[in-house]
C-alpha cells in the first residue's frame, strides 16, 4: 500500500466556510451546529473530483485526512468557539471516512485556544477517538496564530493531552494554523517556522523521558531540522542532551511534504528511513505544476520513487512506518483485510 499520512479537507463545500463566517460574526452566540447542512452527495462531489481523483492518478491507496489546517484558526474567539468549530470539522472528516472507508482515515483537530489550558481539549479528543474513529490528532504549538505566546510543547501543561494520546495509542501531527502576523506568511514561513521550533523545543526538553511511548509527526519534512542537522546535534551537545538519534528519533517522525527532488534526497540522506513517512498534503499549500518537470510540486511520490533507496526502505516509507506510528490506522486496515 501507499499511505499518505498528511491530508486536509481543503475542498470542503462552501457551506462550511459560510457557517464559520457566521460564527466569527457573532462570537457571543453564532449559528448552531445543526444549522450546517451538507449532504452526502455534496461531500462525494467535493472529494471525488479533487483528492480522490489525484490519489488515483498518483497511486495513493489511503490518506490520513484531517480538517483544513488554515481553517483551524484557534486564535479566533475563545475555548467555546474552538470547541464548537472543532466538533463540526471533525464530524465532517468522519463522514468523509464513512463514505470512503478504504480511501480515508480520520484525524481530528483539537479545540485549542490562546491562553487556555490544553486539558480543555480532552473531551473532543476522546470523542474523536471513541465515537469518530480518529487515528491521530493535529496539535497546534502556536494557537495564537503567529504571536508565539504559548508554552513550548514540552511544558507540563500539555501533559494531560499526552497522557490521553498514550492511553489511546495515537500520534499527533504538530501543525500550526493561519498566521495573523504579517511578518509570517502562513504556508511559506509560519508552517516551516513552527516545524523547526517544535523540533528545537523537543531537543531542549526531555519530554520522552516522561512519555516514552508518545509519537509526534513533524510535517513538511521537519522544517529546517534535516537541513541543519549538524546545528541541532551541536546544540544538543551544548545543552547536555544525548545524540538526537537517542534523544528524539525514537518518538519523532518526519513526513515527505518536501516539493523538490534535492529536498527529499537530503531528508532521506540525513534522517533514518524508519523515521520518514510518505505524505503529500495535497490539495494544499503548493498546487501548481512545476514548469521544470511538468508535474505538480506536491506529487511527492515521484520523488520517493526516484530516490536512491533499497526496496525495503521505500516500502517502509510507503506503508510500514505509517502502520507502526499510527496503530489505530493499522487496526483499521486489518479490519478491512489489508
Amino acid at each position: 500500500m501507499i499511505i499518505d499520512c498528511h491530508g486536509h479537507f481543503t475542498t470542503a463545500p462552501d457551506a462550511l466556510g459560510q457557517w464559520r463566517q457566521a460564527q466569527i460574526a457573532a462570537l457571543d452566540g453564532g449559528p448552531e451546529p445543526g444549522e450546517l447542512h451538507i449532504g452526502d452527495d455534496e461531500l462525494r462531489e467535493a472529494i471525488e473530483g479533487n483528492q480522490l481523483s489525484l490519489m488515483d492518478q498518483r497511486g495513493i491507496d489511503l490518506t490520513v485526512f484531517s480538517p483544513r489546517a488554515s481553517f483551524m484558526a484557534h486564535h479566533i474567539g475563545d475555548e467555546a468557539t474552538s470547541a464548537r468549530w472543532a466538533r463540526i470539522c471533525n464530524d465532517l472528516i468522519a463522514r468523509v471516512a464513512e463514505l470512503f472507508p478504504e480511501r480515508f482515515a480520520p484525524a481530528a483537530m483539537l479545540p485549542q485556544s490562546p491562553g487556555a489550558d490544553p486539558a480543555g481539549c480532552l473531551p473532543e479528543l476522546r470523542r474523536a477517538v471513541e465515537e469518530l474513529g480518529a487515528v491521530a490528532v493535529n496539535l497546534n504549538p502556536d494557537p495564537s496564530g503567529g504571536l508565539w505566546d504559548s508554552p513550548p510543547i514540552t511544558d507540563r501543561s500539555w501533559y494531560p493531552v499526552y497522557e490521553a494520546m498514550c492511553e489511546y495509542d495515537i500520534p499527533a501531527m504538530v501543525h500550526v494554523s493561519t498566521s495573523v502576523n504579517p511578518a509570517f506568511h502562513t504556508t511559506g514561513s509560519h508552517y516551516l517556522n513552527a516545524d523547526t521550533a517544535a523540533f528545537m523545543q523537543l531537543v531542549q526538553g526531555d519530554l520522552f523521558a516522561d512519555f516514552p511511548d508518545l509519537r509526534l509527526v513533524i510535517p513538511h519534512g521537519g522544517g529546517a531540522a534535516p537541513y541543519h542537522w549538524g546545528r541541532f546535534r551541536g546544540l544538543a551537545m551544548a545543552l547536555g542532551r544525548p545524540e538526537l538519534e537517542k534523544h528524539v528519533l525514537g518518538n519523532v517522525f518526519f513526513d515527505t511534504c518536501v516539493y523538490h527532488q534535492p529536498g527529499i534526497d537530503l531528508l532521506l540522506d540525513v534522517v533514518p528511513h524508519e523515521n520518514v513517512l510518505f505524505a503529500s498534503e495535497m490539495i494544499g499549500a503548493v498546487r501548481d505544476i512545476d514548469p521544470r518537470t511538468g508535474h505538480h510540486f506536491d506529487d511527492t511520490g515521484r520523488y520517493i520513487r526516484r530516490a536512491d533507496l533499497p526496496d525495503t526502505a521505500r516500502e517502509a516509507i510507503w506503508e510500514g512506518n505509517a502502520r507502526r506510528v499510527y496503530p489505530r490506522l493499522d487496526a483499521r486496515l486489518k479490519r478491512q483485510g489489508r
